[in-house]
């Protein structure tokens, strides 16, 4: 069966999509009986408040006709930003060389979070260097969070 979190973006991607914009990834939380539906966005020019503000509207009539969130629920619409989270093999891919940090659902070596290099993808495993000497492989599934850590440079 489906996440709530799947079958969110298998109803918005199309509608982002014929907005001219990249489905980036859904965050749904609920808090009691309100829920937060966040949505990220990505273009390859960058993403303006109007491109949020249509993605917005039309989702939230897609959402309305289809209904799959009961109870009241908050519809967010944003650009993935400069520490853009990352939550699919091909994101992490994409990223290679980036510093990253990572919330594992469950301890690894008695920790769940990481920060280090992302090294690559191998299979359904994000490669992750801690130092020079250490490298640990994440199972896709095992991930919670995962975001760029931005650099900036003098």
């Amino acid at each position: 069966m489906a996440s709530k979190r799947e079958l969110l973006e298998e109803l918005l991607a199309p509608v982002v999509a014929s907005l001219g914009c990249e489905l980036w990834g859904i965050e749904y939380q609920t808090h009691g009986r309100n829920a937060l539906l966040r949505i990220y966005i990505d273009s390859e020019n960058g993403i303006s408040v109007e491109d949020c503000e249509k993605v917005s509207r039309q989702s939230s009539a897609v959402l309305d006709v289809e209904d799959p969130i009961s109870g009241k629920y908050t519809l967010e619409v944003s650009s993935p930003g400069l520490d853009r989270p990352l939550y699919k093999l091909e994101q992490f891919e994409r990223f290679s060389g980036a510093q990253i940090e990572v919330r594992l659902r469950m301890p690894l070596d008695g920790q769940r979070k990481w920060r280090g290099l992302l090294a690559g993808v191998e299979g359904d495993e994000v490669v992750l260097r801690v130092d020079s000497e250490n490298e640990y492989l994440l199972p896709i599934d095992s991930i919670e969070k995962a975001n760029i850590i931005p650099q900036f440079t003098k």
